[in-house]
């Protein structure tokens, strides 16, 4: 099919993606009266677009994995948070919606990201610390109390536990008459990036793994429009590696989920159109976009050859985007603001579907609402005010960008190949391959500033004497006290009988092959804990022990 033939195709989508959402169809001009097309092609013979780049919405989805990306609607403006208990972070969540957040983004707190009820050991000193804390369902209950879940669209951070929470976001919508095949959102549930550069592990390899392909196989059938897995590059690079290394890292981890899964006995386009990715969008603009840009044709490439994917939607790489984290600084916080505004700038160009913006002063404590509402309105300046969104793909055609992208393309497949010959990504993790790579990245990054190669305003360069901050927003240590309270009264007052056999049956299925979910699920609804059906895994499973890299 000729560069014609893709043209009319891509028009006839268009067409019909703009009867059924005309509210970005109008026609776009500049302050010069100059009509910004919906897609800008070449005029002249262009050796290898086709393959290359293709038209948006199609093979490679080099320009975008819709055929209408922004012109048909934006982004997805998700602003990550939680914090303290359920209250106060639904309270959070509806100031946000309020605000013209259009979907929500989940932070749990550290002893719920472990599988830790916060009356445990464990937990003393982190409880609703760095997200919110989650030990029941009864939790979960308040958490999302008057937001609708047929209506609203939510991504939770949550990995070893994943599982869990999933079923405890289930049994709430049941409770308010949604029925599970009409949620939406995502769990990150990507394990294997916490062996490598993020930590919050608990079981092993081979039982985590498990979990997550029975996730894939029970939302396939039960949460249809359940996103199972946001394959995470973001922790990768706030590890400290380059955007290549997080482009083949993630990219390889995702190849590992693909096989387990067929190994599992699902067929690819079962389960791989629910597939997403999370990626990071650092300060150097052009970088980024070209490397959002090469992740999309490296996927759709390995699906297709790879995994011979015949469904489009399983080839295309769908990612959610979070500010660079490890570029704000507590020096001048208020040079986060226009850090984050060129980060979340290059994941517009770049083609994201949903987008997170850190907050200014995220390095000195959790955001205040007037810092989260900054973070929220850069999004809708860069909508509604920059133009970037008028015409889809606007760099595509650039010599630096599609150079770039190439480059970029070229050295990631080369990592993937490496990771291949030592086993695939679990093997290489094992190895502490790519945690060796990780860390002599962030190595020399440091040292480029350190010796002032890398000008970091505000740090190494252009420093002021500064007061202490103020008006910072500090999680109260009567958190702690209130949530394990709560954790007591809900023991006291649930069906003791119903929980145990709850648990024991998740412990039978544990043994066997069993899908796990419905066990799961059936534990959370008797109002088991957390930390309960955790630990019924760390029984069955044991706990893994970080491979130290020499």
């Amino acid at each position: 099919m000729g560069l014609d033939d893709s043209k009319q195709k891509w028009q006839e989508t268009v067409a019909k993606n703009i009867a059924k959402s005309p509210e970005r169809s109008q026609e776009f001009r500049t302050t010069s009266n100059i009509e910004m097309e919906r897609c800008f092609t070449p005029d002249f013979e262009y050796p290898g677009y086709e393959e290359q780049l293709g038209l948006p919405g199609q093979f490679p989805f080099v320009r975008g994995v819709q055929p209408t990306m922004y012109r048909g609607r934006f982004w997805t403006m998700r602003q990550y948070a939680g914090f303290g208990t359920a209250k106060e972070s639904n309270e959070r969540y509806k100031y946000l919606l309020s605000a013209g957040q259009t979907g929500l983004s989940v932070a749990f707190d550290l002893p719920t990201q472990m599988g830790y009820d916060s009356d445990a050991a464990m937990s003393m000193g982190e409880v609703g610390k760095v997200g919110v804390a989650i030990d029941s369902l009864a939790d979960m209950e308040i958490l999302f109390n008057g937001i609708p879940l047929d209506k609203v669209s939510t991504s939770m951070t949550i990995n070893s536990t994943a599982a869990i929470l999933l079923c405890m976001y289930i049994a709430v919508a049941e409770k308010q008459g949604v029925s599970a095949d009409k949620i939406s959102g995502t769990i990150q549930n990507d394990i294997l990036k916490e062996y490598m550069a993020r930590g919050t592990y608990i079981y092993p390899p081979k039982e985590s793994m498990r979990i997550i392909t029975d996730i894939f196989a029970y939302c396939k059938d039960h949460v249809p429009k359940w996103n199972t897995i946001s394959i995470s590059g973001y922790h990768i690079r706030e590890a400290g590696s380059s955007a290549v290394q997080e482009v083949a890292f993630t990219l390889a981890d995702g190849i590992a989920y693909v096989d387990a899964a067929v190994k599992a006995g699902l067929a690819v386009d079962e389960f791989a159109p629910r597939l997403a990715f999370f990626f990071n969008a650092h300060n150097n603009l052009l970088e980024e976009v070209a490397k959002f840009r090469a992740a999309r044709r490296i996927w759709a490439k390995i699906m297709k050859d790879r995994f011979n994917a015949k469904d489009p939607k399983s080839q295309m790489l769908r990612f959610h985007t979070q500010t660079a984290g490890c570029t704000l600084t507590a020096q001048q916080p208020d040079n986060n603001i226009m850090r984050v505004t060129i980060q979340a700038l290059a994941a517009v160009l770049g083609g994201t579907q949903s987008l997170h913006t850190n907050s200014r002063d995220e390095a000195l404590a959790l955001p205040t609402e007037d810092s989260v509402r900054i973070a929220l309105r850069t999004q809708q300046v860069i909508a509604y005010e920059s133009g970037v969104a008028d015409s889809i793909d606007p760099l595509a055609g650039s010599f630096l960008v599609e150079s770039l992208t190439d480059q970029i393309e070229k050295a990631a497949m080369e990592y993937i190949e490496k990771i291949d010959k030592l086993g695939g990504a679990v093997e290489a993790i094992s190895r502490g391959f790519q945690q060796k790579e990780i860390q002599d990245s962030a190595y020399a990054y440091q040292k480029a500033i350190e010796k002032e190669e890398l000008v970091i305003v505000g740090v190494n360069k252009f420093a002021i004497q500064e007061p202490p901050p103020t008006g910072l927003l500090k999680i109260k240590e009567e958190v702690e006290i209130t949530q394990k309270k709560a954790l007591a009264e809900l023991k006291s007052r649930r069906d003791g009988q119903q929980v145990q056999d709850a648990l024991k049956s998740l412990a039978i299925a544990a043994r066997g092959t069993e899908n796990l979910m419905p066990h799961i699920l059936n534990a959370v609804k008797s109002y088991a804990t957390l930390g309960e059906i955790a630990d019924v895994f760390r029984e069955t499973f044991g706990t893994h022990r970080e491979t130290v890299v020499l």
